[in-house]
């Protein structure tokens, strides 16, 4: 693969596909009209929310070569996201070989999906990227599991282990912490996170994530709405649920046809940006911790993602790069 020449604020990997939204809620899915097309995978939409907010962001991934991936490939561009390592593959699925080792280790911010970690040849290719960060820079393991996911927690845990070895952020609702940590409650994952070898533990809660709890490993602990969100449901909705899993990163057979109706049940637009609320949070988490904010000044920010997606559902368009930082 060809040597990147710039280094990139974020690069995400992991799988994409495309998303169907519900513009309005007031009738049977057969009667409403229209479906807003929207890029789908959290690593899509973490990258296209921090080049929302002025950073350099790219996504590496395999499609299938049909017209959802020529969609994919051409409104990442058209939002500010390099696509150059969107590429296609008969498998939807990386290989160690494919990868631009260069530009991984030089990103200042490498956002990875725990689903990679679910099967050959991604696993291998996910491991790899991680190790060639070796902890010099922020590498986030978004811990991403999901009811389709083909391992059981058993199964999967030592592989989430060896991942978070070379992690320095991970994050994840309560559900997919408790998987993978196999402890119970938010600040027993925490602590589990920061045991296993990061820095910086997130664990949020809640349908839509707006309570979050992020502790450092210098003893600093961020809360945002822990208690009101452990009362309603500790264990959150699924920041991109789908059929498309581990190796299935793509459209065609990995497409995810997500139908969000803005109610409790599903995650809807967050704020009317075209983004799912827990993608818009990882954005602007990985904002903040490349502006070298304190850890309650980027809790409460990217929480915001959160509280934005109790807004009415409505139609809009993949976010403008060009919109101003806050």
């Amino acid at each position: 693969m060809a040597v990147s020449a710039q280094p990139f604020d974020l690069i995400t990997m992991g799988r994409i596909g495309v998303d169907l939204h519900l513009m309005q809620s007031d009738g049977p899915l057969q009667q409403v009209d229209p479906l807003e097309r929207l890029p789908g995978g959290s690593v899509a939409h973490v990258a296209l929310a921090a080049a929302r907010l002025g950073r350099s962001s790219a996504v590496i991934t395999r499609t299938a070569g049909d017209s959802f991936a020529a969609y994919l490939h051409d409104t990442l561009t058209a939002s500010g996201v390099d696509s150059r390592w969107v590429s296609e593959a008969p498998d939807l699925g990386f290989h160690t070989d494919d990868l631009d080792y260069f530009a991984i280790r030089a990103a200042r911010i490498l956002w990875i999906a725990g689903t990679g970690l679910s099967g050959e040849p991604c696993r291998s290719a996910t491991l790899a990227a991680l190790k060639a960060r070796d902890r010099a820079r922020t590498t986030v393991l978004d811990l991403d599991r999901h009811p389709q996911h083909p391992l059981s927690s058993d199964e999967a845990r030592p592989y989430y282990a060896e991942a978070l070895r070379h992690a320095t952020v991970a994050v994840g609702h309560l559900d997919a912490c408790e998987a993978v940590t196999g402890a119970r409650g938010a600040h027993a994952c925490a602590e589990a996170l920061l045991a296993a070898g990061v820095e910086v533990a997130v664990v949020r809660l809640g349908r839509q994530g707006r309570g979050v709890l992020a502790a450092h490993r210098d003893g600093t602990v961020a809360e945002v709405g822990v208690d009101a969100a452990e009362g309603v449901d500790g264990s959150g909705a699924s920041d991109s649920g789908g059929v498309g899993v581990g190796c299935e990163l793509g459209s065609g057979e990995g497409l995810r046809e997500s139908f969000s109706e803005g109610s409790s049940e599903s995650e809807s637009l967050a704020g009317g940006d075209g983004l799912g609320a827990g993608d818009s949070f990882g954005g602007r988490l990985c904002h903040g911790l490349l502006s070298g904010w304190e850890l309650e000044r980027i809790v409460r920010y990217a929480a915001a993602a959160g509280a934005a997606s109790a807004l009415p559902t409505q139609a809009a368009d993949v976010p403008s790069p060009n919109r101003t930082r806050p």
